[in-house]
Parts: structure tokens; C-alpha cells; sequence
């Protein structure tokens, strides 16, 4: 993104659109997200200049009950700061926003793949459903090896896996 933005003409309005664009597709949101998330962003920009400053980003979180020092607002604000600039413009307000959902809808991928896996819903994967689904999946295993994968995800060393280990599990495996 950085080499396009160099080539456009440095009119604010275009190099905005284009952010817009690239964003768009790279995280898929819908025309209400995008609404709704440039709602919030107004309510951040109180001047209404297109940026958040570090002070009005300050004014949000302090009415939210929160005290961050000058470094913890400089941090956020450098974290969300794509540009360097010192501000937050809409375009870098959505990034941050749809990276947030890509990360709730792994979350929920997750679950649903952990509720596959635990048949009986007892909010634990043992080794005769690990095995059932592997077979259901096709993967012929024998018992030592769905023990093997068991032990391999069991951190806690109770002879199954529970959420938090599959999790770790699919993660580190990815």
C-alpha cells in the first residue's frame, strides 16, 4: 500500500478513497459496519477535521471512566497510526475496527470447531471423540496415535483437552 500511495496525487481526498478501497477488500465489511463504524469515529473527532488527536482520543477514554497517561495514548494512537503522522484518520480507524472482527469471527470458528469435536458437550475432548471424528474425517488412526495427539494438547495432563488447550493447539499447528 505504502509504494501506491507514494504514485497518487497527494490529494487528501484520493489517497482517503483509495485506503477505503484497499480496505474494503482486504476485510470484507458491509456498507452498515463501515456506517456504524464511521459514526463512532465522529464521536471521536470532535472537531470534525477527520482525525482523531491524542487529546480527543484522551476525552473518549476518560468519559469511559479510564485515566491513560501521555505514553499509553501515544501508544495507542502509534499502534492504529499506519501513516506516522501523529493522528488517527478514518481510513486507519476501520483497520483497526475490521481487524477486531476478523478476530471475533476466528473466535467463533473456533467454538464451532471445539463443539465438533466434543460430542457429549461436556466442554472437554477425549480421546473416543477425538478418535469418532478423526474416522468420520476419514483418517484411519490407531488408538496410540489419537493418545498421541491427546497428550500433545493436554497441558494440564487430565487426559483430555479443554478449550483453552484446543485453542492453543489449532493456533500453534496453523
Amino acid at each position: 500500500i505504502t509504494f501506491a500511495l507514494l504514485s497518487l496525487p497527494h490529494s487528501h481526498s484520493q489517497k482517503n478513497s483509495f485506503i477505503m478501497d484497499e480496505t474494503k477488500q482486504q476485510l470484507e465489511l458491509t456498507q452498515e459496519q463501515i456506517m456504524e463504524f464511521k459514526e463512532a469515529f465522529c464521536l471521536f473527532d470532535k472537531d470534525g477535521d477527520g482525525c482523531i488527536t491524542a487529546d480527543e482520543l484522551a476525552t473518549v477514554i476518560r468519559s469511559l471512566d479510564q485515566n491513560p497517561t501521555e505514553q499509553e495514548l501515544r501508544d495507542m494512537i502509534n499502534e492504529i497510526d499506519s501513516d506516522g503522522n501523529g493522528t488517527i484518520e478514518f481510513s486507519e480507524f476501520l483497520n483497526l475496527m475490521g481487524s477486531k472482527i476478523q478476530e471475533t469471527d476466528a473466535d467463533e470458528e473456533l467454538k464451532e470447531a471445539f463443539k465438533v469435536f466434543d460430542k457429549d458437550q461436556n466442554g472437554y475432548i477425549s480421546a473416543s471423540e477425538l478418535r469418532h471424528v478423526m474416522i468420520n474425517l476419514g483418517e484411519k488412526l490407531t488408538d496410540e496415535e489419537v493418545d498421541q495427539m491427546i497428550k500433545e494438547a493436554d497441558l494440564d495432563g487430565d487426559g483430555q483437552v479443554n478449550y483453552d488447550e484446543f485453542v492453543r493447539m489449532m493456533m500453534t499447528s496453523g
